[in-house]
């Protein structure tokens, strides 16, 4: 059997850290891995069926945000697929979306709903998130007024840049920012609230655009544990860190083995990769409700 990368009907073929993007002409047709990277570094492990809950909550999301803005998701269904696709159902099936080719804005539209994480560390270090200066005496994993925009680079090698939407608007044209803002602000606003009455906290996500003609849609992937910070609603204390949905779990344990962040990662025990899926697994059961499919890590 032939692999994907040499059928006729692919043109190129790029592996990113999760995802394989096999280019079509027009569209591409996205497969999300198993793999799971932090600190931008790819583990040697692999957690299992998670590519799947993946791509099913960013398919979910696209399907669900049309109205607030357009998308590139086209279809995940595999009878749609181009002939030639067919003979790899078993490696498509729940874990591939066909979407439309779009020309990346290369920046990354970040939203923060709380102050956690990264946002946590320069807020201590300088009273700052996202170069924005803050009022004193703010707590860790406290809720925000108002949700803050904080971009960074898209950089194709090495880590992002966080950048202020001051620094944004000098790097592209200012209808393009302050669409990006706009639209990366009302969808995180949707979200929160959906999320909320399912008893998760959207803390922060990050969006990605494209531009497809003379419209800016949304591309990527979208509100997946791995571009969002999803918390226990009933666990949310202000002053600690509440127990999240997404791949924290690695980062803390990766991080409290004296890794240095640099590659190669290190392996992953069996603990962690189940506890991980069981993670990502149960978010997707809230996110998707009674459509959610059964998996597990075998």
């Amino acid at each position: 059997m032939p692999k994907m990368e040499e059928l006729n009907i692919v043109k190129n073929h790029y592996s990113g850290k999760v995802r394989d993007i096999y280019d079509l002409g027009d569209e591409l047709l996205i497969v999300t891995s198993d793999r799971i990277s932090a600190f931008d570094v790819v583990f040697p492990n692999e957690i299992p069926n998670k590519g799947k809950i993946l791509n099913q909550i960013s398919a979910h999301f696209f399907k669900e945000t049309k109205s607030i803005i357009d998308n590139h998701f086209i279809t995940d269904n595999l009878d749609e697929y181009p002939e030639e696709f067919q003979a790899f159902r078993d490696e498509l099936e729940d874990r591939s979306m066909l979407v439309r080719k779009t020309k990346v804005i290369p920046f990354e539209c970040i939203v923060r709903g709380y102050i956690t994480g990264s946002a946590w560390s320069e807020y201590k270090t300088g009273g700052t998130v996202g170069n924005l200066l803050l009022p004193e005496n703010l707590k860790e994993s406290q809720r925000f007024p108002e949700a803050l925009f904080t971009p960074s680079t898209k950089a194709e090698e090495g880590h992002d840049e966080n950048i202020s939407y001051v620094e944004m608007l000098a790097r592209c044209d200012r209808f393009i920012a302050e669409e990006l803002k706009n639209k990366s602000l009302e969808l995180y606003k949707y979200a929160h609230e959906i999320m909320w009455e399912k008893g998760i906290i959207l803390a922060d996500t990050k969006f990605e655009f494209g531009v497809l003609g003379d419209k800016i849609i949304l591309i990527d992937e979208v509100l997946t544990p791995d571009s969002s910070r999803y918390w226990d609603i009933e666990d949310h204390v202000v002053g600690k860190t509440p127990k999240s949905y997404d791949k924290q779990f690695v980062r803390d344990y990766i991080s409290a083995t004296g890794w240095d962040k640099n590659p190669p990662a290190p392996e992953l025990p069996q603990e962690v990769i189940e506890k991980t899926f069981a993670k990502y697994y149960e978010a997707y059961k809230i996110i998707v409700g009674d459509k959610a499919k059964k998996w597990d890590t075998k």
